[in-house]
């Protein structure tokens, strides 16, 4: 079993402003519910069929906020590979032999990817949550990979630390 040599978890719900966005989406989709199928009074001038309550309810009024609060980013650098798990979307693991060049840098989440979360196309990827400082890996592939960090230096040595062995 491999050691680990850094670890940081980042949580999307971190964002307070983002989470006042999100937790403001779902009062709609709960009014609607308790309004017509709780109380049994149409929701709207022209409402919807139950079933269409019921789903809507259950997608942005419980499973938008659940997504939104378990969501994380969780970056592990341990013996021989480098560990990106996107909760509850993605999990890779780079052979830390398969990256040819990195460096820590700042750059432009928007501008360079589009956004934050798991971002870009082709042969350029980021894996962010929020902020603007990372570490930028070059494979031996030819791959970028951008992945955000809040402690890039010590993302930086571990990467350093586990490939100089």
């Amino acid at each position: 079993m491999e050691s680990i040599v850094f670890r940081e978890v980042q949580k999307i719900s971190q964002l307070w402003w983002a989470t006042l966005i999100i937790l403001g989406a779902t009062i709609i989709p709960w009014y609607g519910f308790i309004q017509q199928i709780i109380y049994g009074r149409p929701f709207g001038n022209k409402p919807s069929p139950n079933w269409v309550i019921t789903l809507l309810w259950l997608l942005l009024g419980i499973g938008l906020p659940v997504l939104w609060f378990t969501s994380k980013l969780i970056v592990e650098v341990k013996d021989n590979h480098l560990y990106l798990r996107y909760v509850p979307f993605i999990s890779r693991q780079i052979p830390l032999a398969n990256i040819k060049h990195y460096q820590t840098r700042t750059y432009r989440p928007i501008r360079e990817y589009g956004g934050w979360g798991i971002r870009g196309w082709g042969k350029h990827r980021a894996y962010n949550v929020s902020g603007n400082k990372g570490v930028e890996l070059e494979l031996i592939d030819g791959q970028k990979i951008m992945i955000g960090s809040q402690k890039p230096e010590e993302l930086a040595l571990a990467i350093a630390t586990r490939r100089g062995r």
